[in-house]
């Protein structure tokens, strides 16, 4: 009985220490939010370090993203905007830094939008100062909106223009002994190319370089609004010519060329801030030392969070999905009941603004009604398109009353497809057989252990013809013309913003004030612009997570030299590749969904990722 009852304490005391651990961690928890208050604000420099991307809805945090300190930040492109509109006429702001040493960029038309704000602020009087180490296209896009760009003395420019290379799977899968069953409508449909070739098919390069040529001269335009002296024709034609002429050095080059104002360290940047802000107090000789406004305190201080205006906008952001999902992924569900709450409160028009490549058919499908059950209650609806609105993120948007988007947008995508992966390679490899008797022809369909049968392929390529069809009729009552005529420029096409107008496919050009002031206008409301925005609050939980990553996040370094920050595109293409790969593995999917659209924000690998990486290894060795 003795050693009963000493095993029994023992085990009452490791549950006492595991309750006083978790105690600890919670308080430690509680702590950080409750003093993560925001800083107390004096006039001084507005400090943009945008150490992460611009997107148009953060993801929220995770207890892997605490526990990793991986997280990537991301910026929410309204918050940042109103910031800075507010900026123009308060006097406590007397500059603003965009440090963007740790940008890792957005899509064209968010970063376009920023850009925007930045040349207003300009506008005001008010200095806008740029920094950075290397200068890629997405950040030197939002750089040339500044009144100052320095540039590191070990730095460079480094403008590519769009384009590059995609991966292709076929080879792996067939290593790994699975099949990519496809069923597909739409001769540039690109989006399975990766799961059945290891290159890229004529047509689809055909697409892409009208589409990455589109994409340049938008690029092009925004930059020669704040930087016409900037010689791009030279960088991007023969940039090693112009590096030869400044005696090899990269930042001279860029200097010679009208990129950038200055050439300086760190040190020198700050001190110029500290002549037009001010001095923070610092000792003399300190890194830091101008006076600086964080720019979470002022997003706190100035931006409203919980506005109570009669035109409701809900966010389409991300891949659409069945089902509810949290913020930066599009849930059908979620979406809907967004919608339908803001009704029930009383909205009297619908802005709905899409960044998203599409996704689920049937999410999609959710998100129209949702919709169309509004406009029959006689609230307009205008969509506005941000960086991507194509296939599902198209979908979505043909209910609209109007549709406004941006040259750089890139929306089409019109068509439908579906992949059922099948493991019959796979078990021949692992020496497994699979067998078994039918009662009917689709008995045990789509089987994924020998392949789908004959009859369930011609079954499955019939849906997908049916919901391409369902998919013309829909865009063809919404933009009044003829299934035959949305054909011709549908088959999975995807098109830049300007195209797609003279298509038809929106009706004019415009960002998110221009669909608030066409909203207010089709619901009558005069000169009403007030705004509240259709999205569930943060629970303390969320907030929790939010400010322990947010504070893990803030101690990750930056690159010292330019070619260090170019380091995050793989990264990036990494996440975006094995997403990829786990979506073709997750099982059957009928999806309106673009491939070939840049994502809207990077590709982040979770545990889910890091186990299918495990297993591919294990597969593969």
């Amino acid at each position: 009985m003795k050693f009963v009852h000493a095993i029994w304490k023992l085990l009452v005391g490791i549950k006492d220490a595991l309750v006083l651990i978790l105690m600890l961690l919670f308080f430690a928890g509680l702590y950080s939010v409750l003093s993560a208050r925001p800083a107390p604000i004096h006039a001084g420099v507005l400090d943009l370090n945008l150490n992460g991307s611009v997107v148009e809805q953060p993801s929220r945090a995770s207890w892997s993203d605490v526990a990793s300190g991986n997280r990537l930040g991301e910026y929410r492109l309204r918050d940042l905007v109103q910031a800075l509109e507010k900026a123009r006429t308060d006097d406590r702001v007397k500059a603003v830094a965009l440090d963007l040493d740790g940008f890792t960029g957005g899509g064209q038309t968010t970063i376009g939008d920023l850009a925007e704000a930045v040349r207003a602020l300009r506008a005001s009087g008010k200095p806008v100062v740029a920094y950075g180490v290397g200068y890629s296209d997405d950040s030197y896009a939002l750089a040339s909106a500044a009144s100052e760009i320095w540039l590191n003395p070990l730095g460079a420019v480094l403008i590519a223009g769009p384009g590059g290379s995609n991966l292709y799977f076929k080879g792996l899968l067939d290593k790994l002994g699975v099949t990519a069953n496809v069923y597909r409508v739409g001769t540039y449909k690109s989006a399975v190319e990766p799961f059945i070739r290891n290159d890229m098919s004529p047509e689809a390069k055909q697409n892409y370089m009208a589409l990455d040529q589109a994409t340049l001269e938008s690029w092009r335009n925004e930059i020669g609004k704040s930087r016409p002296k900037a010689n791009i024709d030279l960088f991007l034609k023969d940039m090693n010519g112009a590096v030869a002429a400044a005696g090899g050095d990269m930042a001279k080059a860029a200097l010679a060329n009208g990129f950038v104002d200055h050439i300086g360290t760190r040190r020198q940047f700050e001190d110029r801030l500290a002549q037009l802000g001010g001095k923070d107090g610092k000792a003399d000789g300190e890194s830091g030392s101008f006076a600086r406004i964080e720019l979470a305190s002022y997003v706190s201080d100035v931006v409203d969070q919980k506005p109570k205006g009669p035109i409701g906008i809900v966010t389409i952001a991300g891949m659409i999905v069945d089902g509810k999902a949290g913020p930066g992924t599009a849930g059908g569900d979620t979406i809907a009941q967004e919608i339908e709450d803001g009704v029930k409160d009383g909205i009297k028009a619908l802005v709905v603004r899409v960044d998203s490549p599409g996704g689920s058919v049937l999410a999609s499908e959710r998100i129209r009604q949702a919709l169309l059950e509004a406009k029959a209650k006689k609230i307009p609806v205008v969509v506005s398109m941000g960086s991507v609105a194509a296939s599902g993120g198209y979908w979505v948007s043909t209910p609209a009353n109007f549709i406004y988007a941006e040259p750089s947008t890139i929306t089409g995508s019109i068509g439908v497809f579906g992949i059922i992966p099948s493991f019959e390679g796979t078990l021949k490899k692992l020496g497994i057989g699979a067998d078994g008797v039918k009662t009917t022809p689709l008995s045990g369909e789509p089987d994924l252990f020998k392949g789908p049968s004959p009859e369930a392929d011609q079954l499955i390529q019939t849906g997908v013809n049916s919901m391409y069809g369902r998919f013309l009729a829909i865009v063809a009552e919404a933009r009044h013309k003829t299934p035959q005529q949305v054909d011709a420029i549908a088959q999975g096409r995807v098109w830049d913003g300007g195209t797609a107008h003279q298509l038809g496919l929106v009706d004019g050009f415009g960002g998110i004030d221009e669909a608030v002031a066409k909203a207010a206008q089709l619901a009558n409301l005069g000169d009403e612009r007030s705004v509240r925005y259709l999205e569930p609050p943060k629970s303390f939980k969320q907030e929790l997570l939010e400010a322990l990553a947010s504070e893990q996040s803030d101690d990750s370094a930056v690159p010292e030299d330019a070619f260090a920050s170019l380091a995050r595109a793989p990264r990036q293409q990494l996440g975006a590749m094995i997403a990829e790969v786990r979506s073709i593995l997750t099982g059957p999917s009928i999806q309106a969904r673009c491939l070939a659209c840049p994502p809207v924000a990077p590709a982040r690998l979770d545990t889910r990722d890091l186990s299918l990486l495990e297993l591919i290894k294990g597969w593969l060795s």
